[in-house]
């Protein structure tokens, strides 16, 4: 034994100080190696929709509806399950209702209490006892876990189990034991969430969501950044071309109140110069997305705010053009192409007339100037920004379970792209002088990310956060994968093909078995044995797209969870889920409400198919969790050697 190797071993032996031990472990990682894989669940381009994501997540995307049909099965009609699974799904909301409409409430908790500990007794099959207790709320622990374990059936533990149930009514516990076991069931249905980008942006909620999954557990989460989530991180440092998107976008889709009621960003030093200095200007070009549902008051404000920070972040994008060079974006500087006079535009040698000619803040002698109120309207929204402690605490948790990609179970997980050109090969990018490409590019462009939140270097922090804005809008970006962010165009020029923003070529190959192949190397992945599952761009279900491409290798999992790309994608969202017997991908139909949900145990409706299949079961010793626990497995049993031949001191 050398002296690295004795060293590790002996500070292995802290934690299995014994022989004893160290071989209880090894038996315990050895069986676990031999359960089902746990089942993860994707979801992407969320935007905002919390109602209807939450509802996905509550019900296991249509798993838990399952389980109750394979327990009960025709014991109970529709109606009854119905009932239970929305009882599960919501359990304050339709104790609230149930119980103000039943007269025999304790005859109600002696029916629903069973059936539940069914349901999760179904639930937690697949789990070992330790797993289960970890997952059990602290007070009822004991009693769940007898519930759960106990044979109700046999002559000896029939009377137990009734006599719990009977002092859980009695002690007026059976409303919160529901709530538990409700949550646990939910829990359970769903071992590890990956987000695969886009929270933020369009939807009224994200604060919400963003809220719900800090309270999902860490262990059991992971994000990829998408390119709505990384122009929050920007904005919420201060970057100005990120801070003019944010509040612009929010008021083209009627949302000013994410920034005002769900972070605290006053905006009424916006809105005043807004009224200001588009008084008297009807806004044509600026017209919002949607049916938001405000006053004519309050639309009329949205209107005018959006075109003052379209014109800011023009302004302020021709600034940072000029900064970062080697972003490489100056055709995208469009200001001082415009001529005044005459309302047009000259864009790639052609003359385009203006949809909307009133630009009462730019000097035509030097359009990328901020006005002194524009200049002091930004320095408020940067100290608004940076100072909210709700919003910092929002974008550090993308940092602590999020990243660019995520490599797991030989999936790769992105939200848009692995940037390429036309041949197929890996686009090569600058990045501050530095030419990059494929897994490279990704790692390089999430250190400077953090970067930009972390360092204690001023320079190296602007470039960080700088480049988030990139990351949001350049054609090197892999979160954007587009040949430029066509804003101005879709906002002032009325022919669509200038407005034409055309996408990287790793979206007309996802049927090319050797591009792909070229991905999955560069990415340190076996191509016959991978897949990506990505996002960003909307799948036209209803135009007969299919959202799997190249024989299952590809999955692009945007369905629509955001309104606004549903007359889109023909659906509501997509989830796909990942088991022990293959991938699963379920597309579904729209949540008609939460309230609706609860009221009327309205559930949303999935179809689900399987994509990928496997002959036998998939095991935990088949996954990346099952290679570390055989590492684990390795080194306890060269510690018990050690043990066993003196060469290591048993303590105990």
């Amino acid at each position: 034994m050398d002296v690295t190797e004795q060293r590790y071993l002996k500070l292995l032996s802290r934690s299995f100080p014994s022989a004893a031990k160290a071989s209880a472990e090894i038996i315990n990682l050895s069986a676990i190696l031999n359960l089902p894989k746990e089942t993860e669940f994707f979801a992407s381009d969320i935007h905002g929709e919390y109602e209807a994501f939450s509802h996905i997540l509550r019900n296991g995307s249509g798993s838990i509806r399952m389980k109750i049909d394979d327990v009960f099965g025709d014991t109970l009609d529709e109606a009854e399950k119905r009932s239970l699974a929305s009882l599960i799904y919501y359990p304050y909301e339709r104790m609230d209702l149930v119980l103000s409409q039943v007269s025999d409430i304790q005859g109600w908790y002696s029916v629903v209490l069973p059936r539940l500990v069914e349901v999760c007794r179904r639930a937690a099959s697949k789990y070992t006892r330790s797993r289960v207790r970890k997952a059990l709320p602290p007070e009822f622990a004991y009693i769940i876990e007898e519930l759960l374990t106990e044979d109700r059936y046999g002559v000896d533990k029939q009377a137990y189990y009734e006599a719990i149930i009977s002092a859980v009514i009695r002690t007026n516990s059976g409303r919160a034991l529901i709530e538990a076991l409700c949550n646990l069931i939910q829990k359970l249905a769903i071992d590890h969430l990956h987000i695969v980008g886009d929270i933020y942006d369009r939807g009224p909620a994200p604060h919400v969501i963003m809220d719900a999954l800090m309270g999902y557990g860490y262990h059991a989460l992971d994000i990829q950044w998408g390119n709505h989530d990384i122009v929050w991180m920007g904005a919420s440092l201060g970057q100005r071309g990120c801070i003019a998107h944010v509040v612009r976008n929010c008021a083209r889709y009627g949302n000013l109140s994410i920034l005002e009621d769900a972070y605290g960003i006053n905006i009424l030093p916006l809105a005043q110069f807004a009224q200001r200095a588009y008084a008297d200007d009807p806004c044509v070009a600026f017209g919002l997305k949607g049916n938001p549902d405000l006053s004519p008051q309050d639309l009329e404000l949205n209107i005018k705010i959006q075109k003052a920070m379209a014109i800011i972040q023009f302004k302020v994008e021709g600034q940072l053009i000029d900064e970062n060079p080697s972003f490489g974006l100056q055709d995208r500087k469009l200001l001082h192409l415009i001529d005044y006079e005459r309302g047009t535009v000259l864009l790639d040698g052609v003359e385009h007339e203006l949809t909307d000619k009133v630009f009462p803040t730019i000097d035509p002698e030097n359009p990328y100037q901020l006005t002194p109120e524009e200049e002091d309207v930004m320095q408020r929204l940067e100290q608004a920004f940076t100072s909210c402690e709700k919003l910092q605490r929002h974008m550090r948790f993308f940092l602590e379970v999020g990243s660019l990609y995520k490599v797991q179970n030989n999936t790769l997980m992105l939200h848009a792209c692995v940037p390429l050109n036309a041949d197929g090969t890996l686009k090569e990018v600058n990045v501050f002088g530095e030419i990059l490409k494929g897994r490279e590019l990704y790692d390089t462009m999430e250190n400077w990310v953090r970067i930009g939140f972390y360092s204690d270097d001023a320079r190296l922090r602007k470039c960080g956060r700088d480049l988030m804005w990139y990351l949001w809008l350049g054609e090197g970006s892999p979160l954007f994968a587009k040949s430029k962010m066509a804003t101005f165009e879709l906002y002032l020029i009325a022919d669509k093909a200038a407005r034409k923003e055309v996408k990287n070529p790793f979206y007309t190959l996802l049927e090319d078995e050797s591009a792909l192949a070229g991905i999955f190397e560069d990415f340190g992945l076996d191509p016959d044995q991978s897949r990506i599952v990505c996002g960003h761009v909307p799948v036209k279900v209803k135009d007969g797209e299919d959202p799997v491409k190249c024989g299952g290798r590809v999955l692009t999992i945007d369905g629509g969870f955001s309104k606004a790309y549903q007359p889109t994608t023909g659906i509501a969202g997509y989830t796909l889920i990942s088991n022990s017997y293959g991938f699963v991908l379920a597309a579904h139909e729209p949540l008609e409400s939460r309230q609706a949900a609860v009221e009327k145990m309205l559930d949303i409706h999935s179809s689900r198919r399987v994509v990928e299949s496997v002959r036998a079961r998939t095991l935990v010793a088949d996954t990346d969790t099952g290679t570390v626990l055989k590492q684990q497995i390795a080194d306890l049993e060269r510690l018990l050697e050690a043990y066993r031949r003196g060469e290591i001191a048993e303590r105990e």
